[in-house]
């Protein structure tokens, strides 16, 4: 099913064209019947171009319903089934700092230690601000691996778009994988496929902009990234 969900979201605008070019033929059958049905004197010529029309009107319904069901899948379906599109192309302007590849630091496993605060309970990481700018999960210092669902949220005033960025963890070279341009609150942000980076640690971090393109201090998480299970 996603295979097929990703092929018909590849041939997308092949679709529409082939579409358009049978809706403008089915339309010129359709007036050509027409103008044939409104100059017919005798009942047999009357029936056969009130077939011809008939087929053709009938034609055009079906070329109708098609395209609606392309666009349908393409903007709706596809982005919301987890897997197909988890590295989507924004619009927006990203205003990514890099895309180079991410070179993760060679560990054996799991390096990253929590902090506590004064109450000993675990302090939030850096950055994330409660009901603005927040990564819920995955939870700092949180092992994953394949696709992974963020949450979190992504609610400031002005609000402009969000992206999410990784890093080898301590390096400064960010490289975007995913935006939106969606008020959030405690919800679904997006997908991360972690199958495309080398296991290792990995920094991750959600940074809000408002319609000004003025940045807010990005919440950062830090991930280890471990081989996915085929």
């Amino acid at each position: 099913m996603i295979e097929f969900l990703r092929y018909i979201r590849d041939i997308e605008y092949l679709a529409y064209f082939i579409l358009g070019v049978l809706t403008v033929w089915q339309l010129r059958n359709f007036f050509i019947a027409w103008e044939e049905l409104r100059a017919a004197a005798f009942g047999l010529e009357k029936e056969s171009a009130q077939m011809r029309l008939n087929r053709s009107a009938a034609l055009l319904v079906v070329l109708l319903f098609l395209g609606a069901a392309v666009f349908g899948l393409v903007s709706f379906i596809i982005p919301a089934v987890p897997g197909v599109d988890p590295i989507p192309t924004s619009t927006i302007d990203l205003l990514a700092t890099s895309t180079a590849t991410i070179a993760p630091e060679t560990v054996s496993g799991p390096t990253i230690t929590a902090v506590s605060g004064p109450s000993g309970t675990p302090s939030l990481p850096e950055g994330c601000v409660p009901g603005e700018v927040m990564i819920t999960y995955p939870e700092n210092n949180s092992v994953v691996s394949g696709i992974v669902e963020i949450e979190g949220t992504a609610n400031i005033e002005d609000f402009g778009f969000y992206k999410f960025e990784v890093s080898a963890i301590d390096s400064d070279n960010w490289l975007t994988i995913q935006a939106g341009d969606k008020l959030h609150v405690d919800d679904e942000l997006g997908y991360w496929d972690t199958s495309q980076l080398e296991p290792g640690n990995y920094s991750l971090r959600l940074v809000v902009l408002d319609n000004q393109g003025i940045q807010r201090t990005p919440c950062t998480v830090d991930i280890f990234v471990e081989m996915s299970e085929e």
